[in-house]
């Protein structure tokens, strides 16, 4: 198991604290994504409006959002990796199948050709 990652970061002007077994690299990278998400809402004027409770929970609701939208992709890119790997795995049964069979013409053909 790698070792536990602590690196400071900056997340709506205070600094955090994260720790985890992921890089430094990767926490400042969420960190980010967070301070683009509150940058992104913060220039709405109806969410500014809200209060910080609101807006957090705005905010929340728009990133489980991105979430469930990055896994339904990536469900379908699953289903459709599974689907192109059926065909490759039929295609190489047809190429073997069709390989036997050339191979049997080839020989019936030197048969023919002796007879």
């Amino acid at each position: 198991m790698s070792s536990k990652t602590a690196t400071e970061v900056i997340i709506g002007g205070k600094v955090f604290t994260l720790c985890g077994y992921e890089s430094e690299e990767y926490l400042q990278k969420v960190a980010s994504y967070i301070n683009n998400k509150m940058n992104e809402y913060s220039k709405v004027d109806s969410f500014r409006r809200q209060s910080l409770d609101t807006q957090n929970v705005l905010l929340q609701l728009n990133i489980a959002d991105d979430y469930f939208k990055a896994k339904k992709q990536i469900s379908l890119l699953e289903d459709e990796l599974q689907a192109k790997e059926k065909e490759l795995y039929d295609l190489k049964h047809e190429l073997i199948s069709c390989q036997i069979r050339l191979e049997n013409a080839a020989k019936d053909a030197k048969n023919n050709k002796k007879n």
